[in-house]
């Protein structure tokens, strides 16, 4: 046994959150005296039922409101949840995501099991993994934390073997590997004994959603790094962070996989088959475990041999034995890692064999060059016409932000608020290779504009400028084409920093209605005066009317050698405002199109009434019922970038590429400087 120094004082009763249907997280803190854990819970035959089957998808942390339930099976994930809650002290549970069957299970379990909707996932549901890990380690209060899959049920031991391991004074990673049951014909009970599970009986499952992962200190750092955005369920991520920490040298990487600690009633490789995803729009597309493969590759040292080769000695790496009722750790002198990392992973992860075989292993260190000229491609995701279908809402309206490279970090800014806003009826138009890659790295459901114009400067794209002129033509193109579709299009610049979904009360307009921002500066008289409609904000209706004016604005913009903007108010209003109703309305007389210029309280420009200057934008803002504001009127990337951060109104970690959350420690520590600056060095 190695010679570790073991913590004088007893754990305390554990404390437990559960994150979500996807995978859930215990948090343990110690204190009092411990029972023996094998006499709390018992497994006992349950009757038999029909079981609902999941689909290849892994459930998703915020499903789209069209889709009837996560994927995976709610009552297995039931089952899980309830093994949790009969582990041997006062468990808590805390489900992560906002579907209602979610929020069902926790009201059927009582008051222990409790819904959290805030970590990061893609457009599909998805969660994603290094988001699940910051949920989990901004526990600093926790002792213990458990990263496990919903459907895993566990079992006594493994609180048995945390309480032991929890008097080691060092940091420490634990993993160990599920074991597969096809029937699993048991109910959880409290009142009888659970007969001792041989290691032997069941398969192990290896695969990223099978691994049961635990660790200590939360607050402290896990590995030398940062984890890479891995969609959860999809492969390698689970396998990366055992090996990073192993590699990292900052914890003791503990190998339970001899044990059995956790079942699952099917196995996990069985379930990554072509299918539907749980809407039954959307294939199963293995892009997504391209993504991770990709990931792998270019982070961290899992892909690459390590120094001195194949034979390279892990100094940090032991292996959980059991002896009677005692736990021995013995040194893993050689990285064969048998029951784990190397030997277990040639046969569990499909396409992954030993990582030191980066040949066999790892992808490319790039990602396919989809595109929506090629849609078709092998594992391409999905087309304009797929997204457009899975994301509408129930009006048929989609929101339609455009982006490139200089942008991205505003771009997902304004990802992240829209997701904090649930707004999931959004799509993105890449106007480069990078931004769509960055974007389906990011898991956002984006397209590539084949017609969009080359070499895009980084930082002169700014108001007034060529590169503006040219960019802003591709987004009134791409409205057209939305709209011939069926869909009614919100054209939002990703400047515009939403407080609330203006959605459904630009569509209660009605139709023959074109609603678009108005650019006035002068707070008093006309807001419908010549060049001022802004055309970085308008919503656009799916009717003969608005087909026929954007039709007419795109072919006048073309023949233009400004921006698409004064084409819009030409068109619509007439040169010199001929068309205007009043001071805030024109009538596009061909088509009888209304153009209605939004209220400036509500939707206020970058100029307007001074509010960008306010010490407190999000009270002023908030006392003027304003659903967005606009942060034009403003010359420069840089200039745009600082106004928005100071004014607190950005919602993006570029260093960790997540969301900011309330629960994060970034959300009360990175400053506006830091997000300004940290902007920087990623679009450099």
């Amino acid at each position: 046994m190695p010679d570790f120094s073991r913590s004088p004082t007893r754990p305390r009763a554990p404390r437990c959150f559960s994150l979500r249907t996807a995978t859930a997280v215990l948090l343990f803190r110690a204190a009092g005296e411990h029972r023996r854990a094998a006499a709390s819970t018992a497994l006992l035959p349950r009757p038999a039922e029909q079981d609902a089957s999941s689909s290849s998808s892994s459930p998703s942390s915020s499903s789209p409101p069209h889709c009837s339930t996560p994927d995976g099976s709610p009552a297995r994930q039931e089952l899980a949840v309830r093994s949790w809650l009969a582990l041997p002290w006062d468990v808590t549970v805390v489900l992560l995501g906002s579907h209602p069957s979610t929020l069902a299970l926790a009201g059927r379990l009582g008051r222990r099991v409790t819904v959290e909707a805030a970590v990061d996932s893609s457009f599909t549901g998805t969660p994603f993994f290094h988001s699940m890990i910051a949920r989990a380690q901004a526990a600093a209060d926790s002792d213990i934390c458990v990263l496990v899959d919903a459907e895993v049920v566990l079992l006594p031991e493994a609180v048995t073997l945390l309480t032991d391991l929890s008097r080691i004074d060092r940091d420490w990673l634990l993993v160990s590997m599920s074991r597969n049951v096809s029937s699993f014909p048991y109910n959880l009970a409290h009142s009888a004994m659970l007969e001792e599970i041989q290691a032997g009986k069941w398969a192990a499952d290896g695969s990223d959603r099978g691994l049961v992962l635990a660790w200590n200190n939360p607050g402290r750092p896990l590995l030398a790094g940062v984890v890479p955005s891995f969609l959860y369920g999809r492969g390698a991520h689970s396998w990366w962070l055992a090996h990073e920490v192993l590699s990292s040298e900052t914890r003791l990487v503990f190998d339970a996989s001899s044990l059995v600690l956790g079942l699952y009633p099917e196995d996990f490789t069985a379930k990554r088959g072509a299918g539907l995803s749980s809407s039954g729009r959307l294939p199963d597309g293995s892009w997504e475990s391209g993504v991770n493969r990709h990931l792998a590759s270019v982070y961290g040292s899992y892909c690459h041999r390590p120094p001195g080769g194949h034979h390279h000695s892990f100094s940090m790496l032991y292996e959980v034995v059991k002896h009677s009722e005692d736990y021995m750790l013995s040194k893993v002198e050689e990285p064969s890692f048998s029951n784990f990392v190397i030997g277990r992973e040639q046969n569990t992860h499909e396409g992954f064999g030993k990582p030191w075989n980066k040949e066999n292993s790892c992808l490319s260190d790039h990602l396919p060059s989809y595109s929506s000229e090629n849609p078709e491609a092998a594992d391409a995701p999905y087309s304009l016409e797929m997204l457009l279908q899975f994301v509408t809402d129930e009006n048929r309206s989609v929101v339609l932000g455009v982006a490139g490279a200089s942008y991205r970090d505003m771009l997902m800014s304004w990802v992240c608020r829209l997701r904090h806003l649930r707004v999931t009826n959004f799509v993105v138009c890449a106007l480069d290779q990078e931004t769509y890659e960055f974007a389906v790295l990011q898991g956002l459901p984006v397209f590539r504009d084949p017609t969009s114009p080359k070499n895009v400067s980084f930082d002169d794209c700014h108001f007034g400028t060529q590169c503006f002129k040219r960019v802003t033509k591709v987004k009134s193109r791409i409205v057209l084409e939305i709209i011939r579709l069926g869909y009614n299009v919100l054209l939002s610049d990703v400047d515009v920093y939403w407080f609330r979904n203006p959605v459904k009360f630009l569509y209660s307009l009605g139709p023959a209605t074109f609603a678009a921002q108005s650019d006035e500066f002068n707070e008093t008289g006309p807001i419908n005066m010549p060049r001022r409609l802004n055309s970085g904000f308008y919503y656009a209706r799916s009717d003969s009317a608005t087909i026929t004016t954007m039709d007419m604005v795109v072919k006048h913009a073309a023949k233009s050698n400004s921006s698409e903007q004064p084409s819009f108010y030409d068109v619509l209003c007439g040169k010199g405002g001929v068309n205007r109703l009043g001071d805030d309305r024109c009538l596009e007389p061909s088509t009888n199109l209304t153009v209605v210029f939004l209220d400036r309280d509500k939707f206020p420009n970058g100029a307007y009434k001074g509010l960008w200057e306010r010490h407190d934008l999000r009270l002023a803002c908030r006392n003027l019922g304003c659903f967005i504001i606009h942060n034009n009127w403003v010359n420069g990337r840089k200039k745009k970038l600082w106004r928005q951060t100071a004014s607190g109104l950005w919602d993006y970690d570029p260093s960790s590429r997540m969301c900011l959350q309330s629960w994060g420690e970034a959300s009360s520590s990175f400053t506006a400087a830091e997000q300004f600056h940290a902007s920087e060095d990623t679009e450099s």
